[in-house]
């Protein structure tokens, strides 16, 4: 089991202790269960693969922004291959079925996963600030391998800090320090430094931001009016649109992602108020949420990203083995 917070715990079976027992499920729901979570990863692993696919592959769409779109989206599809696919079959079994390693490797993962998808979600945040607040610092200095290089750090901090995290605790061992117990508590200094630095931090970036980004939106709103009254405004008008709903499709990702985060970090704040059984049940479901924000994020992609929908198209009915595919227009 992983949570984090003041009573952070890694539930992983050690090598001598003896087998669980899975749950008694009338075979008719657990094939139901199964097929479900299937459907998930599927689909997240699907239709994350797509935004990979379109950003890759059309120029057009090779743009700073994009970039942190496409780390967001290998965050989100590794989420769906190495930890929703365990956490699924953990949750409907009730039982741990893969053995200590493995479960070393889906806490390690979903640690490292994370805190890149937090991290990616405040650059996201961020860019859109700088582009609606100063554009022209924005064109200039945000260019694709600033937009790259600052992706790349992200995952290269979030793998050093949570190997740091979870080796200096103990967890990347098979078989947990005590004989007597099948889990280990994260101490109370690195708890309360994690939940800062991964939580409290980012996700204070982003309401903040937005807050901002929101103001900056009703000014453009109001110029966008006063532009509608001279000759020939429509550069400049298509442009503050353009930012605009740029930001608003953002805003709606950034929405989504804390909708589904919230919920967790609040249940670790509440281990020492409740029992642990009833926090091991909130904890397990309100991770499985956290998860789905995996899901989630390419149907935010398909409705509110036009160039998305296009790319969708192109590739699903085969138009992009054509030559020169990669030069279509995808963003009018």
């Amino acid at each position: 089991m992983i949570t984090t917070g003041y009573n952070f715990t890694v539930h992983c079976p050690a090598s001598t202790a003896p087998p669980c027992s899975v749950r008694a499920l009338h075979p008719a729901v657990r094939v139901m269960l199964y097929m479900a979570s299937t459907a998930v990863i599927l689909f997240t692993v699907c239709g994350n693969l797509l935004v990979i696919i379109s950003v890759c592959l059309f120029k057009q769409l090779h743009k700073p922004t994009n970039i942190l779109i496409l780390s967001l989206a290998f965050s989100d599809i590794f989420v769906g291959l190495f930890v929703m696919s365990l956490h699924s079959v953990w949750m409907i079994e009730s039982c741990w079925i893969f053995g200590a390693a493995v479960c070393v490797f889906q806490n390690f993962v979903s640690f490292q996963l994370t805190c890149v998808s937090v991290q990616n979600v405040a650059l996201l945040a961020l860019d859109r600030y700088l582009a609606l607040n100063n554009p022209f610092f924005y064109i200039e200095k945000v260019t694709l391998n600033v937009s790259f290089v600052v992706a790349s750090l992200s995952w290269l901090f979030s793998l050093l800090y949570n190997f740091g995290l979870l080796y200096s605790n103990g967890f990347l061992t098979v078989t947990p320090p005590s004989a007597e117990e099948d889990f280990i508590t994260l101490n109370e200094i690195w708890s309360i430094a994690d939940i800062i630095i991964v939580f409290v931090i980012p996700c204070g970036i982003m309401i903040a931001l937005y807050f901002r980004i929101f103001a900056i939106a009703k000014r453009h709103a109001s110029e966008i009016r006063k532009v509608n009254r001279v000759m020939r405004p429509e550069a400049k008008n298509q442009n503050l649109k353009s930012e605009r709903k740029a930001a608003k499709a953002i805003g709606i990702l950034v929405f989504v992602f804390l909708l589904c985060l919230l919920p967790y970090y609040i249940s670790t704040f509440l281990s020492g108020a409740i029992n642990a059984e009833t926090l091991m049940v909130l904890l397990d479901c309100t991770s499985s949420l956290f998860y789905l924000n995996s899901f989630f994020n390419p149907i935010i992609y398909a409705l509110f990203y036009p160039w998305f929908q296009k790319s969708m198209k192109l590739i699903i009915t085969f138009r992009v083995c054509s030559m020169g595919s990669s030069l279509s227009k995808i963003v009018l």
